[in-house]
């Protein structure tokens, strides 16, 4: 038996940029249900109450012209200064952990699951790995992270370490997840050591996984 009953729950964390979502792909192919705590923060800051108790703390400044908030702005000010950050998380940790919560219990229940991945950034952060059997650190080389930021976002150097210095220490992560997959080369070879965790785990029986081709 598992934490939640007769199925695991799978924590996925990495380095920022390592391909999280690619990861979680891998886990779905494999009849997980993926829950991405990410997008469910989109979701709590576009809660009214939400928006009004940010623009309070940081005025109309966090507000876009339609009246919703302006993540971009909040990240500006909550990354150049570490006790807005705190202030932010202490807003919106208990919203997502909660919707997070909602969503493991709704997607074990679903008949045709076989394991529900919990795809969350700052999960160790925010003590959400609590809800998880194993916890699943993403890594990849930083300059091919980088490479990855600046085409998706624009990211710099410099935007990659503040987002870093918001977070635990990679060797921290890593040393706290039960497992290390690396994004280094295609998606064939990351699904094979996802398939390797899932058998090796018993989660999938090892003719689910099929036979690496030569």
């Amino acid at each position: 038996m598992f934490r939640h009953g007769v199925k695991p729950v799978i924590g996925l964390i990495g380095a920022i940029g390592a391909g999280k979502s690619t990861a979680a792909h891998c886990f779905a192919a494999r009849g997980g249900t993926v829950i991405d705590a990410d997008e469910i923060g989109h979701e709590v800051l576009r809660q009214p109450a939400i928006v009004a108790r940010v623009v309070d703390r940081w005025g109309e400044r966090v507000r876009k012209p339609d009246g919703s908030l302006d993540r971009r702005a909040i990240g500006r000010i909550v990354f150049a200064d570490s006790s807005q950050r705190v202030a932010l998380e202490e807003l919106v940790f208990p919203y997502i952990g909660k919707r997070c919560r909602d969503e493991v219990a709704r997607g074990l229940a679903e008949p045709g699951t076989r394991f529900v991945v919990l795809d969350a950034a700052v999960m160790l952060e925010a003590g959400w790995n609590n809800e998880t059997d194993w916890v699943v650190y993403v890594d990849a080389p930083r300059s091919a992270r980088l490479a990855r930021l600046a085409q998706r976002s624009g990211w710099t150097e410099q935007d990659l370490a503040a987002r870093e210095s918001a977070q635990l220490p990679e060797h921290a992560k890593k040393a706290r997840a039960d497992a290390v997959i690396v994004n280094n080369s295609h998606v064939e070879s990351l699904q094979q050591q996802v398939d390797r965790l899932l058998t090796g785990w018993g989660v999938i029986p090892s003719e689910s996984a099929p036979a690496r081709r030569s």
